[in-house]
């Protein structure tokens, strides 16, 4: 994928290579479940003026748009699951199987979306990271970020919707 001049002659990247700080304390918009391949559950995060979009349906999003993606691998929780299976036998009811499921392992990084439509405009406005440790991915991982999000490009390529 070819990136767009940049600074001096440089082609700016299209890839977030620094992991954004404080992205921790950024606001929930939403979260999902995902299936299939994915298999996870995940949080999305955004920075002020994200979620001033978010909040405000406003699109496209603004410029400093940042949006975060953290993702765990979906378990089930066998210390709740056994305690609805108690309380399910101590009200004369059949134990549930099981039903409550957490976040376990951390899975495919953190992952980011950047609005900045000139550094990033091979990429229709927006740079994207994934962080595995703290280590940007490789551009082989990263090569699949734009085509997938360039499907809903009448949402700013941006999936999640704000969860109030």
């Amino acid at each position: 994928m070819a990136a767009s001049a940049g600074h001096a002659g440089e082609p700016a990247p299209i890839f977030l290579s620094k992991l954004p700080s404080g992205y921790r304390d950024w606001k929930l918009v939403s979260v999902a479940r995902e299936e299939g391949e994915l298999k996870d559950i995940r949080a999305i995060l955004a920075n002020e003026k994200g979620i001033k979009a978010f909040r405000g349906e406003k699109l496209p999003f603004p410029e400093g748009t940042s949006i975060a993606r953290i993702a765990w691998e979906h378990v089930p929780s066998d210390e709740n699951n056994k305690a609805f299976a108690e309380f399910a036998k101590s009200v004369g009811r059949s134990p549930p199987g099981p039903h409550s499921f957490v976040a376990g392992a951390s899975k495919n990084g953190v992952q980011f979306m950047a609005k900045d439509a000139k550094k990033y405009a091979a990429t229709g406005g927006w740079g994207f990271g994934q962080f595995d440790d703290g280590k940007p991915a490789d551009e082989k991982v990263m090569s699949t970020c734009f085509p997938c999000h360039a499907l809903i490009k009448d949402r700013d390529l941006v999936f999640t919707r704000y969860s109030p």
